[in-house]
């Protein structure tokens, strides 16, 4: 035998590509880290810990799987790259061992009036082919029954340019399920022209009450007051018919303005592009009033909210139609298609029917596929991206997964928990930020950062297991094992707040009254009907004041400082101070610098390549210019303003010569929800979820009303924080208003004057009142799920 052959049949040592089973990272500094270094097991399940704003996300998201999805895209050519977001390399010296990285976070999926659960999955896509190949009558291959999809019908001539040119006459159909009246959205919108306008007065003297529609505007009044299609100083209401058809529906049409050549289209489709056509979530306060008054919308007759034409609805298998199987619930939709037992299409039953399934398993077997994507709440939404990666052939990924038990119930949980621990056990690696103590407790590897938030977070305090945190002596460590413990009293009701025959989504007829001047919690399992009970079924003119989990948008322009208001009454007290107008004091005004447009950057656009964003070196990324900077209150200029924590600001303006009663109450509402580490002018693109939701839930504690209705306000919430959410209900609750939480953490229901819990299951198997009382009474009752999970909870099981 050869001395190679040898070799070859000898036990050799451990093959050198085995010793690659870490991810390293070494000086990792994105936002507030400050030269993180880690080392994360491969194939493994790790939890990163730590409050709200320490730095989870800009280590897990922001560094290890960005850089993981700019090395791929890097792979693919320049032309492909031209087509793709475009991603900057991480702020970090060294990053060793990545592998191909699946995102799920909880950003929410598209809020388009035509995207639903079947839509951003494969659902619908399959159950269109199943109807195209099986129903009867037959209408049309799978786009016949796509309600994006508009029926085309056209013909004449058309010229060929191959050999010898010559014009053919040809003919061109396709058959498209879109409903024509409400073009597959499902509902009409009807807009009530007296919201636009005031008809006693004419145009010139400002009869158009629509928001931003100044008297002096070119492109708007000024446009309709010289089209010359009326005269602009008569009444409207004594507009003839025709003056008045011109002004409400006259389609795009061009006129010439003072020379300029503009086009001139009716008041009404001029409304719908302008605001109807936007994410309602996305507008300003008074434009959403606006368009909550002006407008309404109601089920497309044609249709009946089905979105597709009558022909698509014609077709059927075994009596039921692609709309009847679009509004059943997913977990009975499963049943349905495992009864149909058809070999020429088997494939496809097989993998819609495992899609299906994948639904029930992850606890949304209560949606239906036509559910518009956008009503999803962020924990639905995560769960809906997990459904394409149950069942993946891939191994050796790493699955990025931001907060997965978000809007879970204990109950569903171990669940979640399962389902992770499967994903690892195929050979992948499991990178999970979260705070819940159940997950906590399942990790191979814990990374603990810390100790604070914003500036004094940032750092790697634990890395290690599970046992060796809880003995740590970190925030983390410390908080691991909190047990909140019912109340010795709870308060007396001072009124009750009456919901009769509720029926919306689920809700089968419910009639329940929520104690007033109390902290209220109504829990039940996700899909239960919590949403649809307080959101849906509230009386109108209650004086309530909601805070759902609607995301806040925002460019990298817009800062806590914008956001909530505070910049206003800030500018207008440097202003006042120098004897300036307040606009200098905005960056996005008079007083922004000229060179970098206040951004306090210069982008430079490299195509298929990550732009560069370098610091302006005429304003040295201040923002503004250097003669604004010369103002000062309280011996501060506005940059330095800006670049205040919260809880220093609101000692600045709370007292001394930058006194600002204004300025000061909107700070120490920020900082009453737990956002006194955050600057003023921090971008809100680099906050994370529970930060937003924080600083939404802040905005709104200025609102006038008596009963506020918050939704999961623990989201994001660090064991420790949750102490001083507590804090914060208590003294709203003590300040005279009544408070209604929408909950599943335990600790809030331990703390709760009265719970509603509603089930007994999701979906179909919910909407019902389960039980109504004190928490100490659900926890002696343990009939329900709720009463059981929070007498573990309190260690009375």
């Amino acid at each position: 035998m050869s001395r190679a052959a040898s070799a070859r049949t000898e036990p050799s040592a451990t093959h050198v590509a085995d010793g690659h089973d870490l991810i390293r990272v070494q000086g990792a500094r994105e936002n507030n880290l400050k030269d993180v270094t880690v080392e994360i097991p491969k194939r493994r399940l790790t939890v990163f810990t730590g409050v709200s704003g320490s730095g989870k996300s800009s280590l897990v998201f922001d560094t290890v799987a960005a850089e993981s999805q700019r090395l791929i895209n890097e792979t693919y050519s320049a032309f492909v790259q031209g087509f793709m977001p475009t991603l900057a390399r991480p702020e970090v010296d060294v990053l060793d061992g990545l592998t191909t990285a699946i995102i799920v976070d909880q950003q929410r999926l598209g809020a388009d009036p035509r995207s639903t659960v079947g839509t951003v999955t494969d659902a619908n896509a399959m159950l269109r082919i199943l109807f195209s190949r099986l129903g009867t009558p037959h209408v049309g291959p799978p786009g016949a029954f796509a309600f994006n999809v508009p029926s085309v019908r056209a013909s004449g001539a058309v010229t060929v340019e191959k050999g010898a040119r010559k014009a053919v006459k040809a003919t061109y159909s396709r058959t498209g399920g879109m409903c024509p009246r409400c073009e597959g959205r499902g509902t009409v919108s009807e807009i009530d022209v007296t919201q636009l306008y005031d008809d006693a007065k004419s145009i010139a003297e400002g009869a158009f009450t629509i928001p931003g529609w100044k008297s002096d505007s070119f492109w708007t009044v000024r446009l309709y007051a010289e089209s010359g299609f009326f005269d602009p100083h008569k009444p409207i209401r004594d507009f003839s018919e025709r003056e008045l058809r011109d002004l409400l529906h006259r389609e795009p049409t061009k006129v010439k303005v003072e020379g300029v050549n503009l086009t001139y289209e009716g008041l009404i489709p001029k409304v719908r592009k302008s605001f109807l056509s936007k994410d309602r979530e996305a507008m300003q306060p008074h434009v959403r009033a606006f368009v909550d008054r002006a407008v309404t919308f109601a089920t497309c007759p044609e249709c009946d909210g089905t979105r597709l034409t009558e022909a698509a609805r014609s077709s059927r298998i075994r009596g039921v139609g692609i709309a009847d199987a679009c509004a059943m619930q997913i977990s009975d939709l499963a049943e349905w298609i495992g009864g149909l037992d058809e070999p020429s299409v088997a494939p496809l039953l097989a993998k819609l029917r495992h899609t299906l399934d994948s639904f029930v398993e992850i606890g949304l077997g209560y949606l239906s596929l036509e559910r518009p994507s956008g009503t999803l709440s962020g924990g639905e939404a995560q769960r809906v991206k997990m459904v394409r990666h149950l069942g993946s052939s891939l191994t050796d990924v790493t699955y990025v997964f931001d907060e997965p038990t978000t809007g879970l119930h204990p109950h569903d949980i171990q669940r979640m928990n399962d389902l992770l621990l499967r994903l690892r056990d195929k050979g992948n690696t499991v990178l999970v930020v979260e705070h819940k103590p159940e997950v906590i407790a399942m990790a191979d590897h814990v990374v603990d950062l810390g100790p604070g938030a914003g500036a004094d977070g940032g750092e790697v305090v634990y890395e290690g297991t599970v046992e060796g945190l809880r003995g740590s002596g970190t925030l983390t460590g410390r908080h691991l094992g909190d047990r909140a413990a019912l109340k010795e009293r709870v308060r007396a009701p001072s009124g009750v707040l009456e919901i009769r025959g509720a029926t919306a989504n689920n809700l089968r007829n419910v009639d329940v009254d929520i104690p007033l001047g109390v902290l209220a919690v109504v829990t039940g399992v996700a899909g239960s009907g919590k949403s649809s009970l307080l959101h849906g079924s509230l009386p109108p003119g209650a004086g309530v004041v909601s805070v759902d989990q609607g995301a806040i948008k925002g460019s990298r322009r817009s800062n806590p400082a914008t956001y909530t208001g505070l910049l206003d009454p800030i500018r207008k007290a440097f202003g006042k101070a120098n004897g300036v107008k307040p606009a200098l004091f905005s960056a996005n005004s008079e007083g922004a610098c000229p060179t970098c447009n206040g951004a306090g950057v210069v982008y430079t656009d490299l195509a298929m390549m990550a732009g560069v964003a370098a610091p302006c070196e005429e304003c040295e990324g201040k923002r503004f210019q250097a003669s604004v900077l010369e103002h000062r209150l309280g011996g501060r200029d506005i940059s330095e303003v800006l670049a205040m924590p919260v809880a220093e600001a609101a000692e600045f303006f709370g007292a001394g010569e930058a006194r600002t009663p204004a300025a000061h109450t909107i700070l120490r509402r920020m900082a009453d929800v737990g956002l006194g580490y955050l600057t003023l002018g921090q971008p809100l693109t680099t906050l994370s979820g529970g930060e937003r939701q924080r600083l939404k839930l802040a905005t709104h504690l200025g609102e006038k009303g008596g009963v506020y209705v918050l939704d999961e306000p623990t989201t994001g919430l660090h064991p420790a924080d949750v102490e001083q959410l507590l804090g914060l209900l208590d003294r709203l609750v003590d300040s005279g208003k009544s408070v209604i939480v929408i909950e599943h953490h335990q600790a809030v229901m331990a703390h709760a004057d009265w719970i509603v819990d509603l089930g007994p299951g999701a979906g179909h198997d919910g909407g019902r009142v389960v039980y109504e009382g004190t928490p100490a009474g659900l926890v002696a009752d343990r009939s329900t799920l709720t009463g059981r999970h929070l007498a573990e909870y309190l260690g009375r099981a």
